[in-house]
């Protein structure tokens, strides 16, 4: 849009709340909205960052329980497919909490909350313990997932459309490398025969820390309010389904292979937690830091194109998996998971800059223009990130709940692999049918509009 020549006023700090906000406006976002936009979206990666650490905590945390502790194979895989599910369903309320209390001050309880989980964790892990109560206290470590949602609701207002791909990768990804992160700390801790609750006692004075940042350094849009006239829209929306769709196939697979992957290979390959350790956090590692990138690649060539060609690459490295699984062959099996993730991780970054752009070129299609068209897209996306977020979480619910089957039944993870083929392959028809067929752009086109700008998804 063309900025007009006299920039509005640096927004009001009175009370970390900021009471006028119109990143689309080029001279305000130069002048002042970048600066304040950066120090937002700095802290809330932090905050998110720790959340993703404490979900997937028992990813690791299964890795130090050794058969003194009494638990199957099928147990811990129905561990971790439970924590999943509470971090997919409480993504929804997160959702709307930045509207209702602020997006800094969300951050500053829902950074505080993961007190909860960690200290409850670090009570109860030890041999002797039932599984009853570990799934319990697992369950409780379900609410750093909703930190993603939260986070993710609150920089998408902060940002300006031409700038979503960039911001909300990074976001996400800063956030998705806390489960290396963690791995990775683990590896320290198995490596210096530490237990499980120098891990966990590593992590509390982070939490601390993580919400006193946010308090210090962070700002509450009043702009943004919850709107349930948009949620209801959203839900209504087939979009909205189809790409929660898509994102099961990217961010289900993040964080189902991140919660599994230890896992399968002390299981299938009778691998040490040590060894398992060396080699868990290098996929997620991969995969967070290539998500920013998913973005960019996204906003300059379209993000319905690179989730296209990314699920095509995904089936392909399934396949290799399969055939690894199939002869047995660790560094084989061990690579192409390393490359799975990392092909997550682009994904994700793809997927989720489709869900702005989608809105905004419905908004034009409607025939609304410039700032309304913008705040209309807006309005929609918002409400439906978080619904996407959730429902892409459950995938990670799914590929456990596969992994345990898949054992119970055959003894290795040959058979959660074919699944996940063939649900690539449903993600690649549904992309390209959708967003990127030639006949796409007129599917919400009539004769009767033909005045009105013409949808298009291929630029998405």
């Amino acid at each position: 849009m063309t900025a007009p020549s006299t920039a509005p006023a640096p927004p009001s700090r009175g009370g970390r709340w900021i009471q006028q906000w119109d990143p689309e406006d080029e001279t305000f976002w130069n002048e002042t909205g970048e600066k304040v936009a950066r120090r937002n979206l700095l802290f809330s990666v932090l905050s998110e960052h720790i959340g993703f650490s404490i979900w997937t905590m028992w990813s690791v945390l299964v890795l130090f329980m050794g058969p003194e502790y009494g638990l199957t194979p099928a147990d811990k895989f129905l561990l971790t497919s439970m924590v999943t599910l509470v971090g997919a369903v409480v993504r929804v309320p997160y959702t709307f909490a930045v509207a209702l209390f602020g997006g800094r001050n969300w951050t500053i309880v829902s950074a505080s909350l993961l007190l909860v989980p960690t200290i409850a964790a670090f009570a109860v892990m030890k041999p002797g313990t039932s599984f009853s109560t570990f799934l319990l206290v697992g369950l409780l470590a379900g609410i750093g997932g909703g930190n993603f949602a939260s986070s993710m609701t609150n920089i998408n207002a902060f940002f300006p459309l031409r700038k979503k791909g960039w911001a909300l990768g990074l976001n996400a990804g800063g956030g998705n490398i806390g489960v290396p992160v963690i791995q990775l700390i683990a590896l320290a801790v198995i490596g210096a025969s530490g237990g499980p609750r120098v891990l966990l006692g590593i992590y509390i004075p982070f939490i601390v820390v993580a919400a006193v940042l946010a308090a210090l350094y962070m700002d509450n849009l009043a702009t943004v309010k919850n709107d349930t006239g948009a949620a209801i829209d959203s839900a209504k929306d087939g979009h909205t389904w189809i790409m929660s769709f898509l994102y099961i196939g990217t961010f289900g697979s993040f964080i189902g292979f991140s919660f599994a992957f230890g896992q399968v290979l002390q299981v299938q390959f009778g691998r040490t937690p040590l060894q398992a350790a060396y080699v868990t956090f290098i996929g997620p590692l991969l995969g967070s830091l290539i998500r920013p990138l998913g973005g960019w690649l996204a906003d300059k060539y379209g993000g319905a194109k690179i989730t296209l060609y990314n699920y095509v690459a995904m089936g392909a490295a399934t396949a290799v998996l399969i055939f690894a699984s199939m002869q047995k062959s660790l560094p084989l099996f061990v690579t192409a998971f390393v490359v799975l993730f990392v092909l997550s991780g682009l994904g994700n970054g793809s997927t989720f800059k489709m869900i702005p752009g989608i809105f905004h070129a419905k908004a034009l299609a409607k025939g609304l223009q410039g700032d309304e068209a913008a705040a209309h897209g807006r309005r929609l996306s918002g409400a439906s990130m978080g619904l996407i977020g959730a429902v892409g979480a459950l995938g990670g619910v799914g590929i456990n709940l596969a992994f345990r089957q898949s054992f119970l039944s055959n003894g290795s993870g040959t058979g959660a692999f074919v699944t996940f083929l063939v649900y690539y392959a449903l993600c690649f028809a549904v992309t390209w049918a959708v967003y990127l067929r030639r006949t796409a752009a007129k599917t919400e086109t009539t004769a009767a509009a033909e005045t009105k700008p013409q949808l298009s998804y291929a630029e998405v």
